[in-house]
């Protein structure tokens, strides 16, 4: 679909990217020429994502827990002193877990919210000012959630996710100046080693969704990937604050009370 040499010499950051989503962005990065670092938390399982990663180009791993900014400043020294350059930042990385409001702990409620909100900015503005401000240039595309009509059963990430897509829109118009493109890809229900989490109950879900979705199956890995590639080529030069849905129109059809009847 793209050319191979889409991304030859650029540098891209995928978090999160052992597995799922991140790991399939990170792969299709490689296959079009770019160098590759990914990150995230568990060392053993990334070092073995990683390695499978190299056969396909250079790819760089460090552990790193974005919730933690001296972390994130480690990862960024990293980058700094194999690449000296970062042109990509995908910030993929993020948790959850079903449940209805009311039986949120605080301690759950604040660890989805650290991850995918103070984890988010932390490794953008890092890379922004490390990075993207001081080349003027750099392209941030950041995986939300399908939230356009709430995400109940999850708000907490729903909750998140949005901040998390005010926030790229902020920042899309403060760093205009400095050619700095801000994006968001919101995937419904794909079919990723992320569904594995999930308990029986949910998954049982799977079939149900599948058949009233208005394209009559679930995404790829693929799918939301090749919306990534979009967002962070040139094909999307005058794009920069919108939210690019892949979720075969589920924000627009779907049961959002799905998942909360399975609760009660």
């Amino acid at each position: 679909m793209y050319a191979p040499d889409l991304f030859k010499g650029q540098v891209a950051l995928v978090t999160g990217g052992r597995s799922g989503i991140g790991y399939g962005i990170a792969e299709h990065l490689l296959r079009l020429g770019a160098s590759v670092v990914i990150c995230a938390r568990k060392a053993g399982p990334l070092a073995e994502a990683a390695e499978r990663l190299s056969g396909l180009g250079t790819c760089l791993h460090q552990p790193c827990d974005i919730r933690q900014s001296a972390e994130v400043e480690a990862l960024a020294d990293l980058i700094a002193d194999r690449f000296g350059r970062l042109d990509i930042l995908v910030n993929n990385a993020g948790g959850q877990f079903p449940s209805l409001a009311r039986y949120f702990s605080d301690n759950g409620w604040n660890a989805v919210i650290n991850t995918n909100v103070n984890g988010t900015f932390y490794v953008t503005r890092t890379m922004a000012n490390r990075f993207f401000i001081p080349q003027q240039a750099g392209n941030v595309v950041n995986i939300i959630v399908n939230l356009h009509r709430g995400f109940p059963g999850m708000a907490h990430t729903g909750a998140a996710r949005a901040a998390v897509e005010n926030l790229t829109k902020s920042l899309a118009q403060e760093w205009a100046i400095h050619n700095i493109r801000m994006n968001c890809v919101a995937p419904g229900t794909i079919l990723s080693s992320g569904l594995d989490t999930y308990a029986e109950p949910v998954r049982e879900l799977l079939d149900e969704m599948k058949d009233d979705n208005l394209m009559r199956r679930h995404g790829t890995i693929e799918d939301v990937s090749n919306a990534v590639l979009f967002l962070a080529s040139p094909l999307s030069a005058y794009t920069s604050g919108v939210t690019l849905y892949v979720d075969g129109m589920d924000h627009l059809h779907s049961n959002r009370m799905r998942l909360v009847d399975k609760f009660r």
